[in-house]
């Protein structure tokens, strides 16, 4: 791995959004919940303080945001649904990872959280239409964004933290 920032590479936006491939994204964003929970089992409190890269969060951090930033987007897509165009606000993914629920606390209430917000997050997503996903968010520092980008964003996003914590065990030698 060439950069521990991007263990599965950067985002790559797809060329065009087809049926076929949104039912990959679905099924990845699906999956998420259960490969973060896989990556992190076992691991004892030393393991999820270990920063995944030098400068990096730690494997505890890495778990909290991954429930932030999902929570977040579902919000996102609830409201691109309802609204012409809505402006999202962002958040400071650094400051809430610093937080002391993301720095100190227990995994497991994020896991949870991650696996009733993705059965949420799916219902909502496979009662879209394709048209549907043609709608739009504005973001204030990426622009107008559809739901099929969101959609794509956010399965690469699952993979990438998963991996993050899958390629430290793989370097530790944490089986």
């Amino acid at each position: 791995m060439s950069d521990p920032r991007y263990p599965i590479g950067r985002f790559e936006e797809p060329a065009a959004y087809e049926p076929a491939l949104r039912a990959t994204f679905l099924t990845q964003i699906e999956e998420t919940p259960a490969r973060l929970r896989q990556a992190v089992y076992g691991l004892a409190p030393f393991q999820l303080d270990t920063p995944y890269r030098e400068g990096g969060w730690t494997v505890r951090q890495v778990v909290h945001h991954v429930a932030d930033s999902h929570l977040n987007s579902y919000v996102r897509f609830k409201l691109a649904a309802t609204e012409a165009e809505p402006l999202i606000k962002p958040y400071d993914e650094k400051g809430w990872a610093a937080l002391p629920d993301s720095a100190t606390g227990d995994v497991e209430l994020s896991l949870d959280l991650l696996a009733a917000l993705h059965r949420r997050w799916m219902a909502f997503l496979r009662g879209l239409s394709d048209e549907q996903f043609a709608l739009t968010f504005r973001h204030p520092e990426r622009g107008v964004m559809t739901l099929d980008r969101n959609l794509a964003l956010y399965a690469w996003h699952g993979r990438h933290h998963v991996a993050h914590v899958t390629s430290l065990r793989e370097r530790m030698g944490w089986s």
